[in-house]
C-alpha cells in the first residue's frame, strides 16, 4: 500500500509533464495562431487562422468568403496590403480583414499569397439556367459593345485564370463575385480597382449576375 501510494502522485506528475510538453508543442511557431507574431510564417497563418473562413486549401464553403486557391500571388499581395493599410474598406472585407492583417509583415503577406497561389482550385457547380450562363459567357468573352463594356477575359485571362494583379475569377462563388461587382459599380470602397468602376458602370444587375454565374463554372 505504501509503494502504491507513492506511485500515484508520481503518475500525476508524469501526466502533467506530458500535458505541458503538448501545450508547448502546440504553442510553437509552426502551429501558432498569433497574427501579431512576425516569426509565424504565412503558410502557418493560412493553415491555422485563415482556414477558418477560406478553407485549409483555399476553397471556402461559405460564399461569403472568397475562394483563394490558385489565386494570383501578386493580386493577393496587393489585397492583403490594402487591408493592412485600410485602403480597401468594403464592409464584408474590412470587418474581418482589418484586424487580422494589422500586424502582418511584408514577409508574412508574401508567404500567405504564395501559399494560396500554389493550391489547386476546385471546380465549382454551375448555378443558373443555360440561358443565364450563355449570357454571362458572352459578356466575359466579348463584353457589351453598345455600352462600352470590354470583355472580361482581356484582363482576367481567357479561362478566368487571372493575370498578375488582375485576379483569378474562375471558380469564384457567384454571390461573392456579384457582391464585388456591385461594390465597384456603386461605391469607392476599393480604390485600387478604379478601372472596374468604369467598366461596371454600364452593367445591369442581371448582367453582373450572369457573368458571375458563368465564371463560377470555369475550371
Amino acid at each position: 500500500m505504501h509503494s502504491s501510494g507513492r506511485a500515484f502522485p508520481m503518475k500525476i506528475v508524469s501526466l502533467i509533464a506530458v500535458a505541458a510538453a503538448l501545450v508547448a508543442g502546440c504553442a510553437g511557431v509552426e502551429r501558432s495562431r498569433d497574427v501579431g507574431d512576425p516569426k509565424v510564417s504565412g503558410a502557418t497563418l493560412a493553415q491555422q487562422v485563415c482556414s477558418n473562413c477560406h478553407g485549409l486549401s483555399g476553397t471556402s464553403v461559405s460564399p461569403n468568403f472568397p475562394n483563394l486557391a490558385a489565386q494570383t500571388q501578386p493580386y493577393l499581395v496587393s489585397q492583403l496590403s490594402a487591408f493592412r493599410g485600410h485602403g480597401r474598406s468594403d464592409p464584408a472585407g474590412y470587418q474581418y480583414m482589418w484586424g487580422l492583417s494589422r500586424h502582418l509583415t511584408d514577409e508574412q503577406i508574401e508567404g500567405l499569397a504564395t501559399y494560396y497561389a500554389q493550391q489547386h482550385a476546385v471546380v465549382q457547380p454551375s448555378e443558373g439556367d443555360p440561358g443565364r450562363l450563355s449570357a454571362g459567357k458572352a459578356i466575359f468573352e466579348a463584353g457589351i459593345e453598345a455600352k462600352g463594356v470590354p470583355a472580361c477575359n482581356t484582363c482576367h485571362g481567357d479561362k478566368g485564370q487571372g493575370m498578375a494583379t488582375f485576379p483569378r475569377l474562375a471558380g469564384q462563388h457567384v454571390d461573392y463575385t456579384l457582391k464585388q461587382l456591385m461594390v465597384f459599380q456603386r461605391t469607392d470602397e476599393r480604390p485600387d480597382g478604379a478601372v472596374m468602376k468604369i467598366i461596371s458602370h454600364g452593367l445591369t444587375v442581371q448582367d453582373m449576375s450572369d457573368v458571375a454565374a458563368y465564371v463560377q463554372t470555369l475550371p
